[in-house]
């Protein structure tokens, strides 16, 4: 006999409200909240916090020059940096807490925060 002989209609509907249920609770836990502060550091140590209102540049100081990283929007990028590869120039516009720009040769990253983080591998 073949399965499909043995499902019912409220099986279907049973499966359909489940699925249902288990994207709507995916989606509210693993929405990331709203950026409050973009946290700058060189060398390990904060150099600063930025607010994500308006639009400005911060030049940070490291050990391969300055890099320059942009508000605007409630969104922060790292706009230029002098080391060689510009992974974190590449990385683009961060927007969501937890998003990380990282200039390993400078030494600077650029790291959002606010109320909660976006869910990874790491979080588990």
């Amino acid at each position: 006999m073949p399965l499909g002989s043995h499902v019912k209609a409220g099986d279907v509907l049973v499966l359909v409200i489940g699925l249902m249920l288990t994207a709507a609770l995916a989606a509210h836990v693993w929405k990331p909240g709203a950026a409050e502060r973009a946290v700058v550091r060189s060398g390990g140590q904060v150099i600063a916090e930025l607010e994500l209102h308006g639009d400005h540049v911060l030049s940070v100081p490291g050990p391969l020059g300055v890099t320059r990283v942009r508000v605007a929007e409630g969104r922060v990028r790292v706009e230029s940096d002098p080391s060689p590869l510009q992974l974190c120039v590449k990385r683009g516009w961060l927007a969501h807490p937890g998003d990380v720009a990282v200039c390993l040769p400078n030494q600077v990253s650029v790291e959002l925060e606010g109320a909660t983080k976006r869910y990874d591998t790491l979080a588990y």
